[in-house]
């Protein structure tokens, strides 16, 4: 059994930074891809980033490229997104995934096991 949690959510001022992290449990953390999602007021949930078991491949959503940064830590069982240069439209609660599947990082069916999520809110 796999449980994420996430943590790192927060207000922040356009243009600042933030880190999520996600804590996994799990002895077998190094053989799921893992990603991050988000879902804003009113919206559906879209993929922001994924990085695939060893760390080596990275993918991104469109309005997060240049700005956000995936990374994992395989020893320590934790993924973290760095979020840099902040926009209002970033707000919404971010939640971690992971999946057992070989599919594409940014396919969201793959994400069996999903975590409570974060709220991000940025002010303009």
């Amino acid at each position: 059994q796999v449980q994420l949690v996430e943590s790192g959510g927060g207000l922040v001022q356009a243009g600042g930074s933030l880190r999520l992290s996600c804590a996994v449990s799990g002895r077998t953390f190094n053989t799921y891809h893992l990603g991050w999602f988000r879902q804003a007021r009113g919206k559906e949930r879209e993929f922001v980033a994924g990085i695939s078991r060893s760390g080596g491949d990275t993918s991104y959503g469109d309005s997060v490229k240049g700005r956000f940064t995936i990374s994992r830590d395989n020893a320590a069982h934790a993924m973290y997104l760095q979020m840099n240069s902040l926009k209002p439209e970033d707000t919404a609660v971010y939640t971690c995934a992971a999946s057992a599947g070989w599919g594409n990082l940014n396919t969201m069916g793959q994400y069996g096991y999903w975590g409570q999520g974060t709220q991000v809110t940025v002010s303009s």
